[in-house]
């Protein structure tokens, strides 16, 4: 396999074990994110601390997984970024991105974003209760 999948009760951690994000990772990537019933909906924590480089197809997936993850009402965090992987990251997507230094710092901003939805819909149901 092209990637160690760790999967917690609240989340899901892709880390490629290849050093290049090319054509062939980013397809799998792809397929497993978003076709693969399992971790369609989850958090996603993608670990890019053994990539040192990637294609512009390897920037487009990882792109793609962030935002799908957010697409379907969850989160996304990066970590383990080398800088030049960064660097194309923010030109082909300028907006913001969570990346952070360490694994524990992403796993962080995964729970608190889903601790906010949560209480978000707690509110929600409180104002739809009060009408």
């Amino acid at each position: 396999m092209k990637f160690k999948i760790d999967t917690k009760e609240k989340l899901v951690i892709f880390r490629p074990e290849m050093a290049v994000m090319d054509a062939n990772m980013a397809a799998c990537l792809l397929e497993i994110t978003i076709s693969d019933p399992i971790y369609v909906d989850q958090n996603l924590l993608l670990d890019l601390s053994s990539v040192t480089s990637a294609t512009p197809e390897g920037v487009k997936a990882i792109l793609a997984v962030y935002q799908h993850a957010y697409d379907q009402g969850h989160s996304s965090c990066l970590t383990g970024v080398a800088p030049a992987i960064a660097s194309q990251l923010e030109a082909a997507y300028p907006g913001f991105l969570n990346i952070t230094p360490t694994l524990s710092e992403a796993v962080d901003i995964i729970m608190m974003e889903e601790l906010e939805r949560e209480l978000s819909l707690e509110d929600d149901d409180n104002a739809s209760s009060k009408e």
